[in-house]
């Protein structure tokens, strides 16, 4: 367990204190958060502060889960450094996406299909790669069967699991990419999961079918290849957005970018993969879900009736243009993220007390 505390330490350190250098070599270079002229008019003094901030909570993960097992003596695992990857795979997606849009003036970044082509690349290689590297009882890091708490079902084959966890990468890494629209609201939301799945990654290793001889009803146990692992990297992730949070708040001194959103969203759909928790994913990321749907409902609102459900979507501007203030509206948010993720950890545990 030690592991999990050195990972999310060294991870908040590293943050805190990389982060203002960050900041200093972004705005020396020039690269400054483009506004939308549409958007909330709140937000038109948030022009030019520096972006791409997600360079720095994706290092210090990597960073913190590799010195953790430095320190620690103990062996990577291929489920950990699949949700690593798939994070730093699509944190490069957006970091050319954020670099179009500021040094190439580009204010919509990476043409649409070529951002699709890279999402679909690294998203490609973690779904097939995941279904490789079997342990020796066997296991994989992904399984080819559906998950909420465990496996459930029979198996999906490997072509429909590839288009399963790409739905999911892609859903996770655009529910991320729109939640950040204010100052701290996806950083700290994400937080939360990550602080969950770190709780979910230990419950996973203390009730392991590796121990079944030692436990009371081996039949609730977890068939999960790396679960501490995947804690550690949960731990990282949490640690490192605890302290890019500190810059991040309201009022924001760095923005993470599309570099930093996709690349959350990548390591949030990563860990519900590796976990086998697919479904109770949707839950625990419940703003970015609801967040989601208020872009689907007003889209497909304005196409069919020509009328907006919402004064402004995604969500979060709608109550601001009510009147709400930005600190308001993410306070609330997070209070809302709160509760999905009590509410998620609460069925997480109800599952596994039920096969009991």
């Amino acid at each position: 367990m030690r592991q999990i505390l050195f990972a999310g330490v060294i991870g908040m350190f590293l943050t805190v204190i990389g982060t203002p250098l960050l900041i200093k070599l972004l705005a020396r270079k020039g690269y400054g958060q483009f506004i939308r002229d549409d958007g909330p008019r709140g937000h038109a003094g948030k022009k030019g502060t520096p972006t791409m901030g997600g360079i720095s909570f994706i290092l210090a993960t990597i960073i913190a889960y590799a010195a953790t097992k430095a320190i620690t003596g103990e062996s990577p695992s291929m489920s950990g450094l699949l949700v690593l990857f798939l994070m730093a795979g699509m944190g490069l997606v957006g970091y050319l996406d954020d670099y179009i849009k500021i040094v190439k003036r580009r204010s919509l970044g990476l043409r649409a299909k070529a951002k699709m082509a890279g999402q679909l690349i690294v998203g490609i290689a973690f779904a097939v790669l995941a279904l490789q590297f079997s342990d020796s009882r066997g296991l994989t890091p992904a399984s080819k069967k559906l998950s909420f708490v465990t496996d459930f079902g029979w198996s999906i084959g490997p072509v429909l699991f590839v288009v399963w966890a790409l739905f999911m990468i892609l859903a996770m890494s655009n529910g991320v990419n729109l939640t950040d629209g204010l100052d701290g609201l996806a950083t700290g939301a994400a937080v939360m999961v990550f602080g969950a799945y770190t709780f979910i990654g230990v419950w996973q290793f203390q009730e392991s079918c590796v121990n079944a001889q030692t436990l009371t009803n081996p039949n609730a146990c977890f068939e999960v290849r790396d679960p501490l692992d995947l804690a550690v990297v949960a731990s990282a992730l949490m640690g490192a957005c605890f302290g890019f949070l500190w810059w991040n708040t309201s009022p924001a001194k760095i923005f993470m970018g599309d570099t930093g959103s996709l690349a959350l969203g990548g390591a949030l759909a990563g860990l519900a993969i590796c976990s086998r928790t697919e479904f109770l994913m949707a839950l625990l990321g419940g703003l970015f879900v609801l967040i989601t749907m208020s872009v689907v409902i007003q889209v497909g609102s304005f196409k069919l009736t020509g009328k907006r459900v919402f004064r402004m979507a995604p969500l979060q501007h709608h109550f601001e243009l009510k009147g709400w203030s930005e600190v308001l509206v993410v306070v609330r948010f997070w209070i809302i993220q709160g509760m999905c993720v009590i509410v998620g950890l609460g069925l997480f545990y109800a599952g596994w007390a039920a096969d009991k």
